[in-house]
């Protein structure tokens, strides 16, 4: 890391630096959440097959979500011990750290493109498609697959570029990508009636141009970590403890496939086609809250694990309390306004009354407790930043694992309304998990950081 950019990290006013950081990275996100959902707003709009495309694509959501959680199992482990490297001045283990992750996103995207292409059909069905929704699902996925590559690289590279504090050239990552995807979609959907095939090929296209900008960066002259071919050969010492930390975002987002494979069978089972619909517009409204407060976590994550590295304890205090008031500022707001009006945000995924009417009601049920998501994520995402690899992985399993799924078969067995009961399932998940992480976090922060600065001290 330049003399510059770490003196930053390290004495720069906490508020000031946490807004440099966290405002590209939350831009990034609200971009990133465009990205994500605009095909599906294109898609539920067009005439005639609107509402089965929608759902179609819906369903292929567990494995987008599961490559995008192979790209954060290393992104997101490696970027944090590099910071943490970069904290103690060991620059030559936070470029090899790099090295390895890169070489890794390699070896996954070969895996998982042969991997779903050859079982798609498969997996669609078992993931709750019906012989409606079948072919649209398969026509988004077949295509969507063939740029797993560009998606590894793009998501799972572009955390090194923001470990390192340069926050708008990774914004401008998802910026890049999210604004060609959003020019082509209308114009391979309708324009060229390509339907639901233009709206995957937008985006693998957005995709790769994304990944060729993280590539350049990262060999170019600004970066201070960069991609060094010596580096790329994948060194036990170092991915295992990678693959460690990364294991909680990975769960995290992994186990979305697996929910979403288990509310959708459930929704089909109890409600059909339109309840399966519902879900994959709430979930798509669950990401507008979500992703804004992921890219306040990334923006604090270098801040506190520089610091932490650099056993400044006041100031790794200072970052995740203002982190901590920021996400649950906004997790309540944005709470507030689904519960006030929740058809405003499902207007924009669905044109179709029934669709609309269902989706509102579900909305209200299934984010009823959303505004403790800012509670879990602040905790949790801090406890990946210090490197607490085994607590971050059981509050990762605690909220989907433990709680979530389990809840989705057992409610439907004590209410006469079983696609009410499937949807409650998930505000009570939420304030069990945010509760126990947040107690967790009360008990178990101050302390690390009195190890961690022991430890240095001890080392001095």
């Amino acid at each position: 890391m330049s003399q510059n950019t770490s003196n930053k990290l390290g004495t720069e006013k906490i508020s000031r630096l946490l807004f440099q950081l966290a405002l590209p990275a939350i831009t990034a996100q609200i971009i990133n959440m465009l990205y994500n959902i605009v095909d599906r707003i294109y898609i539920g709009h067009i005439a005639g097959i609107g509402t089965l495309a929608l759902t179609g694509v819906g369903v292929c959501f567990p494995i987008i979500i599961l490559i995008t959680a192979f790209s954060s199992l290393i992104g997101m482990g490696g970027a944090p011990q590099a910071s943490i490297r970069m904290g103690e001045q060991n620059m030559k283990e936070a470029e090899r750290i790099l090295g390895n992750c890169f070489a890794a996103l390699l070896l996954l995207a070969a895996t998982l493109t042969a991997l779903f292409l050859v079982g798609g059909r498969t997996f669609l069905q078992l993931f709750g498609a019906s012989g409606d929704t079948l072919p649209y699902a398969m026509e988004y996925l077949n295509i969507y697959v063939i740029g797993t590559l560009f998606v590894m690289i793009s998501l799972g590279l572009n955390s090194f570029i923001s470990a390192q504090g340069f926050a708008k050239i990774s914004m401008f990552t998802v910026v890049i990508g999210a604004v060609i995807n959003i020019v082509l979609d209308p114009i391979l959907i309708f324009g060229l009636h390509m339907g639901v095939r233009g709206a995957a090929l937008a985006t693998i296209i957005s995709q790769c141009v994304s990944a060729v900008w993280v590539l350049k960066f990262l060999t170019g002259p600004k970066t201070t970590l960069k991609i060094r071919f010596a580096n790329m050969r994948i060194s036990k010492q170092i991915l295992l403890p990678v693959l460690a930390l990364g294991l909680a975002p990975f769960i995290m987002q992994s186990t979305e496939s697996l929910l979403s494979i288990c509310f959708n069978t459930s929704l089909q089972k109890y409600g059909g086609d339109l309840a399966v619909g519902s879900m994959t517009i709430l979930t798509s409204i669950m990401q507008v809250l979500s992703l804004p407060l992921s890219g306040l976590t990334q923006g604090a994550q270098p801040i506190v694990s520089y610091n932490f590295g650099a056993g400044n304890k006041d100031r790794v205090k200072q970052a995740f309390r203002l982190l901590f008031i920021s996400c649950v500022t906004f997790s309540t707001l944005y709470w507030l306004l689904n519960m006030v009006s929740p058809g405003l945000l499902v207007g924009i995924f669905a044109s179709e009354k029934a669709l609309k009417d269902m989706a509102s009601w579900a909305l209200r049920i299934y984010l009823a407790a959303g505004f403790m998501m800012g509670i879990q994520l602040a905790c949790q995402q801090t406890f990946v930043a210090i490197g607490q690899a085994k607590i971050s992985l059981f509050l990762a399993l605690l909220r989907k694992i433990i709680l979530l799924i389990p809840l989705i078969y057992i409610l439907p067995n004590f209410f006469a309304d079983k696609v009410f009961a499937v949807f409650l399932a998930e505000p009570i998940s939420d304030f069990l998990a945010a509760s126990t992480t947040f107690t967790l976090f009360h008990r178990r922060f101050n302390k690390v950081l009195n190890e961690r600065q022991a430890l240095l001290e001890k080392k001095i």
